[in-house]
């Protein structure tokens, strides 16, 4: 093979789990590229929250979290269950928290804080933590970047000019509520004051976890080629020994002299995989992932032996749809009181507040038994409104004139206009709605138990008895639709504890390994905690470097003593 350029690692894909496998191949004294098929890099890594969940971590045991090995065991076991090997589980768990420290002692650049109170998703299960384990990554001045920012994908989410971790968001939701709501927001004003006046440029959540990666990629003399698309792998002896690629129109043979680790994202992007393998209805207008993500490895990935799992499954995300067509993600608009959400019928059918994977798994649950949740609604009412960020407007603002033109939002005086105006059955929506004010005054949801959970409480209004519930009754009332949305797919290529992908006899495709949403997600059908994406990528590719690295060495002794 006459080879255009040769590596000892090269990683496909360059969001949070490709940079951590071109870095930390570096780190580990190999020569690394990584690729990435656009003109961008940071992936969905880079418009996320930035949140790793991976227990037991030096950053959150330095906060004073009583977290242990057997607890965080424990939580997967009671969350995920048997749905993935316990080797897997048991190796993310015990090299997780190896991989955090690893990064901590070789760079200069990543550097984390305990996601205070950002609770697990089911803090209520055996393990769960009401505290939360989430950390994420600090803010950091992309001016110190120089050029390098100039092709970093960046956030389309508009925070007026603010910067703000996921902690400071918690607490500015509260602004018009509670005095820590407005001293956050005070200082969120500073800051953006000393930014003017000093020329920084600080950035917070993915963007931030992608500028420290990249930062520490450069300093450690990785290589990042943009614009360059996998197309297939080289195979020979049964070995994955390189990629065929196209770069700017070229096609080009790179060697891979350990191994290749697939860290690209999924097939949210592509209509006619989600049509053959995830429930319907599905459209990729729903997806909050860049493009790109298109699924590219999965045939290649199958013609040489690889098996696929969890392909019916996404990192569901609740969504409203704007005139552009862009996905609004409601994180923590489904937490605040005076909300609901209804069918195409005007009836609740599930816990609003619930985790949002949750809440889309039982969103297309209920559709596929009735055909009405696809697309719901989701109500407010004038009270909500002057008190609570949604859909990223502050507490007050007006819908932009173009959602009512568009009729993203419907708007009305009475709940009967306002089913007329949703076309669903008025005694139906008059019913749940005084049901549901029913459950608000007494403090607790009967039918659905929202608030009863710590993970429900976290984005909901401290200040009353259940921080999720108070009665819709002040005019206007609005809806917007809502639609099962997703920040990527969960299915892909299956991975042992080494991160090798393997064969449906559980053989390893060697010198082949996966760690991103191309790969079959080791958090199985669940989502236990925020980060629980970017973490098990991160480790995972921690994990492929690592065993690459060591065969490495052992091979090089084993050549000493011949």
């Amino acid at each position: 093979m006459n080879w255009d350029a040769s590596y000892d690692v090269v990683v496909v894909g360059s969001g949070a789990a490709g940079l951590t496998a071109g870095l930390t191949a570096k780190l580990q004294g190999m020569k690394s590229l990584v690729i990435e098929k656009t003109d961008y890099y940071g992936g969905a890594s880079a418009l996320s929250g930035g949140a790793l969940w991976i227990p037991n971590n030096h950053v959150i045991k330095g906060a004073g979290v009583p977290d242990t090995h057997e607890q965080a065991r424990l939580y997967l076991d009671s969350t995920i269950g048997d749905r993935v090997p316990a080797a897997l589980k048991e190796a993310y768990i015990t090299r997780g928290p190896e991989m955090l420290k690893f990064l901590y002692n070789h760079t200069n650049h990543m550097r984390f804080q305990y996601a205070t109170g950002y609770s697990d998703y089911y803090p209520e299960k055996p393990g769960g933590f009401a505290q939360g384990r989430s950390i994420e990554p600090l803010l950091f001045d992309v001016k110190k970047m120089g050029t390098l920012v100039d092709t970093m994908r960046r956030s389309t989410m508009s925070t007026k000019g603010f910067t703000m971790n996921s902690y400071e968001f918690h607490k500015v939701n509260m602004i018009r509520r509670t005095t820590v709501g407005k001293t956050t927001a005070l200082k969120l004003g500073v800051r953006l004051v000393k930014s003017k006046v000093t020329g920084s440029q600080p950035v917070a959540l993915g963007e931030a976890m992608i500028a420290r990666l990249r930062m520490s990629l450069a300093e450690a003399n990785g290589e990042l080629w943009l614009s360059t698309a996998f197309k297939d792998f080289i195979v020979e002896n049964n070995r994955v020994v390189g990629l065929l690629v196209e770069r700017e129109g070229q096609e080009l043979y790179i060697e891979a002299k350990r191994g290749v680790v697939l860290s690209s994202g999924g097939f949210s992007h592509n209509q006619a995989y989600r049509e053959k393998y995830l429930p319907s209805p599905t459209d990729t207008k729903w997806t909050s992932t860049p493009d790109g993500q298109t699924g590219d490895i999965i045939e290649p990935g199958l013609r040489i032996g690889a098996t696929l799992d969890l392909m019916d499954k996404v990192w569901g995300a609740p969504s409203v749809i704007d005139p552009n067509g862009q996905p609004f993600f409601l994180v923590a608009d489904r937490g605040v009181p005076n909300m609901m959400v209804v069918n195409n019928a005007g009836k609740r059918y599930l816990n609003e507040a619930a985790p949002y994977h949750e809440f889309v798994d039982n969103m297309l649950a209920h559709h596929k038994e009735t055909n009405e949740a696809v697309p719901s609604w989701i109500l407010i009412d004038a009270t909500a409104k002057s008190r609570y960020i949604f859909t990223g407007l502050f507490p007050g603002q007006a819908f932009p004139k173009s959602w009512f033109d568009h009729g993203i939002v419907k708007s009305a005086q009475t709940i009967e206009e306002l089913a007329q105006q949703m076309d669903v059955p008025t005694e139906n929506l008059l019913e749940t709605v005084t049901r549901f004010n029913d459950f608000a005054r007494n403090g607790h949801d009967d039918d659905f138990r929202r608030g009863d959970s710590a993970y429900d409480n976290y984005y909901g209004d401290p200040t009353l008895k259940n921080p999720n519930l108070a009665e819709l009754s002040k005019a206007p009332y609005y809806a917007l639709r809502i639609y099962p949305g997703d920040i990527g797919t969960k299915g892909g290529l299956v991975v042992d504890e080494q991160a090798r992908v393997v064969k449906a006899d559980g053989t390893p495709i060697e010198g082949l390994y996966a760690s991103g949403n191309c790969s079959a997600s080791i958090m199985g059908e669940t989502y236990p905690g925020p980060g629980a994406t970017l973490g098990p990528g991160m480790t995972l590719s921690y994990i492929a470097t690592s065993h690459m690295a060591k065969a490495s060495k052992e091979q090089q002794a084993a050549l000493v003593e011949v």
